[in-house]
């Protein structure tokens, strides 16, 4: 009896799942420079704003270069709701990792908060869809090498 792996594609939940639920974040009256901390002490490039347990921005790398740096702002004086990227966008954990993926190059964006059921339930980033899509191809790789020898 020959049994067939179908190939599905994967879900933004299957990341999550993999990786940990994790959620670094940060409240939007701390100041940029303990955001930096936190980035540099986790080795992250992004943290959630958060009021509660409602997510409400994002702050980046980015954020930091592009609103404080070239602006001249002190980051020990300058507060996460001042530069935070407050237009938040979500995936549901059931979308598959190609739309995610779709949503990140269309927005130009490099994380992606995960929610379930109207609750955060994660972030993914980039690197974590890349990783993802990699796996899948050399998953249907080998399928296809044992298919062709006849395994």
């Amino acid at each position: 009896l020959n049994k067939e792996k179908q190939c599905t594609m994967a879900k933004v939940k299957d990341i999550t799942q993999a990786k940990g639920n994790q959620i670094y974040s940060i409240t939007p009256d701390a100041t940029v420079y303990s955001a930096l901390e936190q980035l540099f002490e986790k080795n992250i490039s992004a943290l959630l704003v958060m009021e509660g347990e409602k997510p409400i921005g994002i702050f980046t790398e980015r954020d930091y270069a592009r609103k404080v740096v070239l602006k001249g702002k002190s980051s020990k004086e300058t507060l996460i709701k001042e530069i935070m990227t407050s237009e938040l966008i979500t995936v549901e954990e059931d979308c598959s990792i190609e739309d995610a993926m779709r949503i990140m190059t269309n927005k130009h964006i490099r994380h992606l908060p995960v929610m379930a059921e109207n609750k955060l339930a994660g972030i993914i980033s980039i690197g974590d869809v890349v990783k993802q899509l990699l796996q899948e191809q050399q998953f249907i790789i080998n399928n296809m090498e044992n298919y062709i020898k006849g395994a």
